[in-house]
């Protein structure tokens, strides 16, 4: 039986009118399960458009206390730069880096050239072997950066005008070291070592005739320094130690009179044939630049070295090459090395005594390093002079004019004018007076501009009788029609013009 008292509830859906939110809106409200990639993708360029805007926003209302920080970190970075870019030479900002290969320090190239000249064979930080050195390119991009954003970090201009007058963007060699000499036999005691052919039994086949006694052995026959050089014996002329003369090791240079032992270095303690010698300290190229004599030929002018060591790494040619040449040129002239000798060139070239120098027109076969060197010196000039005429130079070398003054000039040193000027001139010898000059010049001095006096007429004896070359004396008589003509005066008193007749 149902149950009256109970009522009935009834539940409705809820309609549109009485809700104002409708059903779309209704769905929209409803969390999904799972975000679509779609919705992921514009989520993040909402939030990058929301990021870009604040920066934007923060840009712009930036403070100026913050924009000044900003430029002194700028300005600071630039300074802690410039510090890390100085040269090891100049301690300056490095101006045209260069790369010392291997040890990979960098320098000025102006400041590695100047280093190379003054007998650098190394690195000038590290003082490592080195070889080469090339043109740092990647620096000189870093230090283009910099200088754009700190142009006032640059060098001034009259330094990378002295710069680029050195360096001019090349690869360089830096010279290998050279073997040192040994050092002298320094004799602590009062006498004389022996030499090494003096000792009984030694490596080199021969032995002294005159020998001198060890001090340390006998030292009441030894000889006392203060006796001088015993006889028999000298000194070398490199490694300056005792050396028998009559050795068959023992050689001597016929233009400075030193001997030398052939025992101390070898290729050094040797007076070798002329043209097989080699010049002292004159290697390569790089011993020319850093030589302060082979500018000393060229007058001091810079500008004319720089093309000679431009056109012997041009055409490969080696110091050793030219001094034959020289050698050669030199054999071929009438005095041959008279010259040379005559202006004393290989006079005190050593630190020993010479021995006595033979007649100066004698012949010359052996030469030493240093007098090979003073041959290369005294010719080089006029061998690039010769070399100049094959026509190997650029033509703006060739197209400068010739300075009036020439090899005598005395502006070399001024780079421009040694820029615009040639004064590879040959040396000219001095004019000589036409014939006709001379004869005239001889004409003038043998005749007189003006008669002579009667008072410089001799008087005739007082008494004897004349003989025939006393009778007649040519005396100069002027005309007034004509030069002065010589005519015989007879000493006879009547013939004796007085003083109203000579007017």
């Amino acid at each position: 039986m149902e149950d009256s008292a109970t009522p009935s509830i009834s539940v409705q859906p809820p309609t549109d009118a009485e809700h104002p939110t409708s059903r779309a809106q209704q769905l929209t409200l409803k969390r999904r399960a799972s975000a679509s990639f779609a919705d992921a993708l514009d989520d993040s360029l909402s939030r990058k458009r929301m990021k870009e805007e604040h920066d934007t926003k923060d840009v712009s209302e930036q403070p100026e206390e913050t924009a000044a920080a900003v430029s002194t970190s700028d300005a600071a970075l630039a300074d802690q730069l410039a510090q890390e870019l100085q040269c090891g030479c100049c301690s300056e900002l490095v101006y045209r880096p260069v790369v010392v290969a291997p040890c990979q320090h960098f320098f000025c190239g102006s400041c590695c050239v100047l280093w190379i000249r003054n007998g650098g064979t190394n690195c000038p930080h590290c003082r490592g072997l080195s070889t080469s050195v090339t043109p740092f390119r990647p620096l000189q991009s870093v230090l283009d950066v910099l200088l754009r954003a700190a142009p006032h970090k640059a060098r001034t201009e009259r330094e990378r005008q002295q710069a680029d007058e050195i360096y001019t963007g090349t690869t360089m060699r830096l010279p290998t070291p050279r073997e040192a000499s040994p050092e002298p036999d320094i004799n602590p005691s009062d006498f004389i070592r022996p030499c090494p052919n003096c000792v009984l039994g030694n490596p080199y086949g021969w032995r002294c005739p005159q020998p001198i006694v060890d001090p340390n052995v006998d030292p009441e026959n030894a000889w006392p320094l203060e006796d001088g050089t015993p006889p028999g014996h000298g000194l070398c002329g490199n490694c300056e130690n005792l050396l028998a003369l009559p050795s068959p090791l023992t050689t001597k240079c016929d233009f400075c009179q030193v001997s030398f032992c052939g025992i101390g270095v070898q290729g050094r303690c040797i007076a070798s044939p002329i043209l097989s010698q080699h010049p002292h300290a004159i290697s390569d190229v790089g011993d020319l630049i850093q030589s302060q004599a082979v500018y000393e030929c060229f007058n001091s002018n810079t500008v004319e070295a720089e093309i000679m060591f431009d056109y012997l790494t041009a055409q490969r040619i080696t110091p050793r090459h030219i001094y034959r040449e020289i050698v050669t040129h030199i054999q071929a002239q009438p005095g041959a090395f008279l010259p040379l000798i005559q202006q004393e060139l290989f006079i005190d070239v050593h630190a020993v005594p010479a021995g006595p120098d033979p007649e100066p027109d004698s012949p010359r076969s052996r030469i030493c390093r240093q007098c090979a060197a003073e041959v290369f010196l005294y010719g080089l000039r006029d061998w690039f002079l010769r070399e100049r005429q094959k026509g190997f130079l650029e033509e703006s070398v060739l197209s400068r004019k010739d300075c009036e003054d020439g090899s005598d000039c005395g502006r070399q040193r001024d780079l421009a004018h040694a820029r615009e000027f040639n004064h590879m001139i040959p040396n000219t010898a001095p004019a000589q007076s036409e014939p006709q000059e001379e004869a005239a010049v001889a004409q003038e001095v043998a005749v007189p501009s003006t008669p002579p006096s009667p008072s410089d007429i001799p008087a005739p004896p007082s008494s004897g009788t004349n003989t025939p070359e006393e009778s007649a004396i040519e005396v100069p008589v002027a005309f007034n029609d004509g030069p002065p003509a010589d005519v015989p005066v007879v000493n006879d008193a009547s013939n004796v013009p007085d003083d109203n007749s000579m007017h």
